[in-house]
């Protein structure tokens, strides 16, 4: 199971948020660039990186310092945040960028993910951000009433082959992910599906890994991470260990 470290950046600044709040906002460091540097060097092999700025505001606003970690590092890194049309999606290819997250686009306009699959097939991630079971929208800030089986089943049929699910009321919050809701979206798909949100122990990734054989892909780690809970070191070491 892969365990990939997430990058938030707002304003140009390594922060996380709690529960997708503007306000409830802690920096960690004034270079993402070289926080990219610390996951890599301990072992990451893949970065989530998100434009918080660009959630908001519907279009990338960090891509400069973006462009510059995806040039600094050597582990492919994937992308969210203001990514709703295919000129963007192929800026962010352009410079680099692994896989592009697109969420709020699923919601609001379809034939855009249809377009962004046919074009690069495998490079298109739909994030489902959801809250009481339904998909938050436009950097969390909305709830629609898109209940995000529903939407998974349906971009299902686009060629969508993964999707990063997050539980908008555990993340930041460190009390553990939703394993009842992602029990029931592996349940309902056959895509692969990486979860975020909440995880705060090894404990944690382990009852995650258990689901690997459902098709859990991966598990995205933030806080957890930044505050010295989880040390990502160990936690490959432990993930390799149960694998064996």
């Amino acid at each position: 199971m892969l365990i990939i470290p997430a990058v938030d950046i707002r304003g140009g600044r390594c922060v996380r948020l709690t529960q997708g709040r503007f306000d409830r906002e802690q920096v960690f460091s004034n270079d993402p660039v070289e926080m990219a540097l610390n996951w890599q060097e301990k072992g990451a092999k893949r970065l989530h990186v998100v434009d918080l700025d660009g959630a908001v505001q519907g279009k990338p606003q960090n891509l400069k310092v973006i462009e510059k970690i995806v040039n600094t590092v050597n582990i492919p890194v994937q992308l969210g945040g203001g990514i709703r049309d295919i000129d963007t999606i192929d800026k962010c290819i352009s410079i680099g960028i692994d896989r592009v997250i697109m969420g709020t686009s699923a919601v609001f306009n379809r034939e855009i993910v249809k377009k962004a699959v046919s074009l690069y097939p495998d490079k298109v991630i739909v994030g489902i951000d959801a809250k009481d079971g339904r998909v938050a929208v436009k950097g969390w800030l909305e709830i629609s009433e898109q209940k995000s089986v529903d939407l998974i089943k349906e971009i299902e049929q686009f060629g969508i082959n993964r999707i990063i699910y997050t539980d908008i009321t555990k993340d930041g919050m460190m009390t553990g992910p939703n394993l009842a809701a992602l029990e029931e979206i592996l349940e309902n798909t056959g895509m692969k599906v990486i979860a975020s949100g909440g995880i705060s122990s090894i404990g944690d990734l382990i009852a995650l890994k258990k689901m690997e054989v459902k098709g859990l892909e991966g598990a995205i780690i933030g806080k957890a991470l930044y505050l010295g809970k989880i040390d990502l070191k160990a936690a490959l070491e432990i993930m390799e260990g149960e694998d064996s």
